[in-house]
């Protein structure tokens, strides 16, 4: 069995590289991906996961391998429902300090997350200026570089200036060119998510009971139903990032830049799922949708979004055109997410009420979904009598 799973593992590791590689394209004398076969103990605490992330740095660069242990400390940045970010801080021979971000991602989270997508667009976002540098990849998580900035909390989102500023930098994110397929894939996700939510089986039996009272015909239907819907609006389908809440934007103040990170769900998805699913995150941890933006707000973003350099001569009619469009999709996004909690629910070590979350984003769904879809049919009717 162990010989198995390391043949297993050794061949993840391979493919990772070469997709990280072949990204690379003719540059590639410039900067050499290292790859480590070493997996991290997630389950651990910082302090018993010090030493082999010590021997992972050691071993995926050179150069560090023969500093004393001393000359690292780790320190927590953030913890993510997929992943742990730890930031490493290394002391060279030279006295020089070169801190490196080592992203761990979560146990289990392969069921929601294709690695070999991420790395694909990692290299080309990178770059094209976005996110960090990949700097390695091991058994269950990547080295990147450091940025140097703060995560931004909800609330900062709305805030006028930076909404423009995020709504800019979307608007060149989306620009992005990734290699091979461009097929938008929302929907092979939602119907791959739905397949396997749909069949669970809890031990825990509070857990089943709650499970057992999902109607998944009804969600079924409800996904075929906006699916049919949001077809009809022929929105642009770009390189979206498809979770684009406040931990994964940074803001570094002095030189007021903003930074997109982690591009663990990226895809060919269309731009107004990845809109909705951005306002929906104004709602922050607590998922109080009442913070949803308001049109005005909407149209601020839409504004820098469509026309950055000059946001004043956004037409109406676009605007309307994206705010159709967004406000649409917006009911996808509570669909997938609900979906995905259930996977999690299931898969998940971390101490987390994801069944509680497949409900709240479920029954948000069914809250708005007569207002976004009839304002999306009368606006289709109209541009038929057009």
């Amino acid at each position: 069995m162990g010989s198995h799973s390391e043949s297993e593992s050794e061949r993840e590791i391979w493919k990772a590289m070469e997709v990280a590689e072949g990204a690379r394209g003719d540059n590639s004398s410039s900067h050499v991906l290292q790859s480590s076969s070493l997996t991290l103990d997630t389950s651990l605490s910082l302090p018993d996961l010090t030493p082999s992330l010590i021997e992972l740095c050691k071993d995926l660069f050179k150069k560090w391998s023969r500093l004393d242990d001393s000359s690292f400390s780790v320190e927590t940045v953030s913890g993510g429902i997929t992943n742990l970010l730890l930031k490493v801080s290394v002391k060279e021979e030279d006295g020089n300090e070169v801190p490196v971000t080592v992203r761990l991602y979560g146990p289990n989270t392969d069921y929601v997350i294709n690695r070999e997508r991420e790395l694909q667009a990692i290299k080309y976002l990178s770059a094209a200026g976005f996110g960090a540098k990949l700097l390695g990849v091991f058994q269950n998580g990547m080295v990147q570089s450091f940025i140097n900035a703060r995560t931004l909390i909800p609330q900062d989102m709305r805030e006028p200036k930076l909404a423009a500023e995020i709504a800019k930098q979307l608007h060149k994110f989306h620009r992005v060119d990734i290699p091979g397929s461009k097929e938008p894939q929302l929907w092979n996700d939602i119907f791959k998510f739905y397949e396997n939510a749909s069949t669970l089986h809890f031990d825990d039996i509070e857990k089943r009971k709650k499970y057992e009272t999902i109607l998944f015909k009804e969600v079924y239907n409800e996904v075929v139903e906006i699916k049919e819907l949001t077809d009809l609006l022929n929105a642009p389908v770009v390189f979206a990032h498809n979770d684009l809440l406040s931990g994964n934007l940074m803001l570094n103040e002095d030189e007021e830049k903003l930074y997109i990170i982690d591009f663990e769900y990226g895809s060919y998805s269309y731009r107004g799922y990845d809109i909705g699913n951005h306002f929906n995150e104004y709602a922050g941890y607590d998922c109080d949708y009442s913070l949803y933006p308001s049109k005005d707000e909407q149209y601020h973003f839409f504004r820098h979004y469509l026309q950055p350099d000059k946001p004043h001569e956004v037409s109406d009619k676009d605007l309307e055109a994206l705010y159709i469009e967004t406000n649409t999709y917006m009911l996808v996004s509570h669909l997938i997410w609900a979906l995905w909690a259930l996977i999690q629910a299931k898969m998940s070590p971390i101490d987390f009420d994801y069944l509680g979350y497949f409900f709240l984003r479920y029954d948000e769904f069914k809250r708005q979904k007569e207002k976004a879809c009839s304002l999306a049919r009368s606006y289709l009717s109209g541009q038929e009598s057009r």
